[in-house]
């Protein structure tokens, strides 16, 4: 492995462990104010990474599929957050925003690493390094949330789609969920998702945080 390979595995591995199991906490702290406390008992609702680090999802799967597409996608899991959704003093709206706080968080994220760009600029701070890193922050986060917002479940889109949809139809999408990781994945792999969904939605997200960055921008 050369020194190239090193540093962009050294560069991209806080802003993916942190996207990756801040989600998932970000899951059970809302969770636990809607009324479950299932995550929260079993100290899940923590801003520590190792709390909710899969070795296989969080490091091994975002690695392979980062070498194997030559960088052009990267996808992983931390260990799923439990939430008991017939808790929740409204299992079906509570759920909705369960789902969301996942991509919200990610969406926080980028903006968080977009300010510390700023603030290296601010500095005068040009080590490629912490630029780069600043930038693989913004980036993960967008295609983390992007992906989970795929109105399919598991994934947390599925799950906002299904309190949104009537009764029969909402059934009907929870009967995919055991087949929805593969069929994600199929998507992925024919590029389809990529083209349709994630691209678009990433550069919207990338001009939202932009937008949200230009008043501090302006003051340097």
């Amino acid at each position: 492995m050369d020194s190239s390979l090193i540093q962009t595995i050294v560069v991209y591995a806080l802003p993916v462990i942190f996207a990756i199991t801040l989600h998932e906490a970000a899951h059970g702290y809302v969770a636990r104010m809607l009324g479950d406390n299932t995550a929260y008992v079993l100290g899940r609702v923590s801003f520590n990474p190792m709390r909710h680090i899969d070795p296989i999802g969080t490091i091994v799967i975002p690695l392979v599929l980062y070498f194997a597409t030559s960088g052009a996608f990267m996808f992983g899991y931390a260990k799923p957050v439990p939430v008991a959704f017939g808790n929740l003093r409204n299992p079906r709206w509570g759920s909705m925003w369960v789902a969301l706080a996942g991509p919200l968080c990610n969406f926080a994220q980028a903006v968080i690493w977009g300010i510390f760009g700023v603030a290296l600029a601010a500095m005068n701070v040009d080590e490629p390094f912490f630029t780069r890193m600043a930038g693989a922050g913004v980036g993960v986060n967008l295609v983390l949330g992007v992906l989970n917002l795929f109105p399919l479940p598991p994934l947390d889109g599925g799950r906002v789609l299904t309190a949104l949809l009537p009764v029969r139809p909402a059934m009907a999408l929870a009967r995919i969920e055991p087949y929805g990781f593969f069929i994600v994945m199929a998507l992925v792999m024919t590029g389809t998702l990529t083209r349709f969904w994630l691209r678009p939605l990433v550069n919207i997200g990338y001009e939202a945080v932009t937008v949200i960055l230009t008043p501090l921008v302006s003051l340097l």
